[in-house]
């Protein structure tokens, strides 16, 4: 896809006045509060808090270019990453467990949500990358009206845990050129014991098959950068090699062999891992190269492949 034929979609619905009216109706969901699976149904307008413990602003740990990410979105400048305090699905082993559990962060107005989009694209960022945003979409809509009138226009990424509900996707529709959700859990078991969440495996499959509707397989530009289209994340984890072959088979199967993944092998234990086995371990590097041998047994060939030298050397470390 040429540069000059990309127009982000949430442009066209600022442009016909639909955002606008996703802005109101994503508010009123926040009054008894169902943006996701979790259905806790408390006010947040009123800055009551249910299992993500956000009330009516948004909390934000950091935002900045961010060069880790899957190569597609990093590019030459990186994704503009903008990390969300807290989560709706809080899994025992978050990498993140700080800030996903423990709430580091500051609350932040519509506008400087805005600004800090802004910013990211200011700084040559090639797209703007909610981290965690399943809880905060209404926040996320009410920001980008502003960032719009201020000059937004690179591609928005939903970068999610896949626990997501596919009636707030469906206030996304046009919005997100970019889906990246994890498929975490394919068994209810495992989903109850490091989450909670029983019905995960579902509702993931539901979301990425929402998400796959509204934007397709990847599409990227001539320099190879996404530009529109569903990316998976599935972390293998220790054990866990019989859900990562159903989960990857489910991908090719059910969304696109064309889907593409990211097979990640950077598991190690954090959080409250330790007291879980059998992921109180880091990831054994023969049991990725067998998740790799699943993907390609199930017909996905768009996997993930980042050059670890020259993303060093961006950052100056070689």
């Amino acid at each position: 896809m040429a540069e000059s034929e990309f127009k982000a979609g949430y442009l066209h619905l600022y442009k016909s006045g639909e955002l606008t009216a996703r802005v109101k109706r994503s508010l009123t969901v926040l009054e008894k509060c169902r943006l996701c699976p979790r259905q806790c149904k408390v006010n947040r307008l009123a800055a009551e808090k249910g299992v993500c413990r956000t009330g009516r602003l948004a909390m934000v740990a950091s935002y900045s270019p961010h060069f880790g990410e899957e190569a597609v979105l990093v590019g030459e400048s990186g994704s503009g990453t903008i990390f969300f305090s807290n989560c709706n699905l809080g899994c025992v082993f978050c990498q993140n467990y700080a800030i996903s559990h423990l709430g580091e962060g500051d609350e932040v107005s519509s506008a400087r949500l805005a600004a800090m989009m802004i910013s990211l694209q200011g700084m040559g960022c090639h797209n703007i990358n909610f981290v965690t945003p399943s809880h905060v979409v209404p926040q996320i809509l009410e920001a980008l009206p502003e960032a719009i009138a201020k000059g937004l226009r690179v591609p928005l990424v939903y970068n999610s845990s896949g626990y997501d509900s596919v009636e707030t996707l469906a206030l996304l529709d046009g919005v997100f050129d970019i889906y990246m959700p994890d498929f975490k859990f394919w068994d209810r078991d495992s989903s109850r014991r490091l989450a909670g969440a029983p019905d995960y495996p579902a509702r993931a499959m539901a979301a990425i098959n929402e998400m796959h509707r509204q934007v397709g397989d990847l599409v990227v530009d001539k320099k190879g950068v996404a530009r529109r289209g569903l990316v998976v994340r599935h972390l293998v984890m220790p054990g866990g090699l019989a859900e990562t072959r159903s989960i990857l088979k489910f991908l090719a199967d059910k969304v696109s062999p064309d889907t593409y993944v990211n097979v990640m092998d950077q598991y190690r234990p954090c959080g409250r891992a330790q007291e879980f086995p059998p992921i109180d371990h880091p990831l054994d590097q023969g049991e990725y190269e067998v998740a790799l041998d699943y993907a390609r047994q199930a017909g996905l060939k768009r996997l993930d492949q980042r050059d670890w030298l020259k993303m060093l050397r961006r950052l100056g470390i070689v």
